[in-house]
């Protein structure tokens, strides 16, 4: 109790202490480009749930879902910061580039975690508030510590803390799980493989000089760009799950086809592009799957805000 007292002090003191640049660092411990498609997705989760909430709560709600995410990406950054600094795309992060202490940035962290944990289960309720701490110890222990530096399948399973804010935002107003957010978490799931897996193509020798056993050092390149297939294939279905269950309208069902086959046909492109292309397809591919997932949750929002019936 006295080290969570100790690093909640640290965490607190460091951000109101720092002049403006040291905010800046640490609002980039909490990964903000990442945490944007993780607070859509949960707050679409909590808008089409069944039911109510207030809207100061909703708003309480989606800040405890960012806050968390952002909590558990900078922990993420404080326990890699040894291969962060070797890696060209990470080693300007604010750890391994020297600008923020580590003491100071886990303080950072773990208060921010507790804060949302805690604040998510006082407003809303305590199943939402134990999903929200799940999907953070998730992300820390499975995915950071467990799974990262171990397995190329680190993304496959870890992918799974990313998935849970749609669940989230639906519990936050239900008070439960059912089949329909259980969906939605299996769409982000099986997204993740491919997404991560095309930055890995073209991000190869630095998870190489890193350590870090990415499927394309571990399994290569051509194993790599056949299990992206299989997954984009795999994810079309799973897209119209809600559609299939009653939750979505025919506009959803539509979107979600399209950018399916969209996806798939990224995938192709990336299995046919020739080394000579220095994976240009796969860096399409990177940024198609980031637009992928935001429209497939703002088919699911328009959808239910039209009220276009199956």
């Amino acid at each position: 109790m006295a080290y969570v007292t100790y690093l909640n002090a640290i965490g607190a003191v460091a951000l109101v202490k720092a002049p403006a640049s040291r905010v800046a660092d640490f609002v980039a411990l909490l990964k903000p480009r990442v945490m944007t498609l993780v607070v859509f997705s949960g707050a679409v989760g909590l808008f089409v749930a069944p039911g109510s909430l207030h809207p100061l709560l909703a708003v309480v709600a989606i800040l405890c879902i960012g806050v968390g995410s952002g909590a558990a990406g900078a922990v993420n950054m404080w326990y890699e910061r040894d291969i962060d600094a070797l890696m060209t795309r990470t080693a300007n992060r604010p750890l391994p580039a020297g600008r923020v202490v580590p003491s100071d940035a886990l303080g950072f962290a773990v208060t921010l975690a507790l804060l949302s944990v805690v604040l998510m289960s006082l407003t809303t309720n305590l199943v939402a508030g134990a999903l929200l701490a799940i999907a953070i110890l998730f992300y820390v222990f499975i995915y950071t510590v467990w799974l990262k530096r171990r397995t190329p399948q680190n993304i496959v399973i870890g992918g799974a803390a990313g998935a849970f804010p749609p669940m989230i935002g639906w519990a936050a107003v239900t008070g439960d799980v059912t089949l329909i957010p259980i969906a939605l978490f299996a769409i982000i799931f099986l997204w993740t493989p491919p997404h991560f897996w095309a930055l890995a193509l073209y991000r190869s020798g630095d998870y190489a000089r890193a350590g870090v056993p990415m499927m394309p050092v571990v399994a290569g390149r051509v194993s790599t760009k056949r299990q992206m297939l299989i997954y984009t294939l795999a994810l079309l279905p799973v897209s119209l799950t809600p559609y299939f269950l009653g939750g979505t309208g025919l506009l959803y069902a539509a979107g979600a086809t399209v950018l399916g086959l969209a996806f798939i046909a990224s995938a192709v492109r990336v299995i046919c592009e020739p080394d000579a292309a220095k994976d240009q397809a796969a860096r399409a591919m990177f940024k198609f799957s980031l637009l992928y997932l935001f429209l497939i949750f703002a088919f699911l929002l328009v959808d239910q805000l039209l009220g276009i019936g199956g």
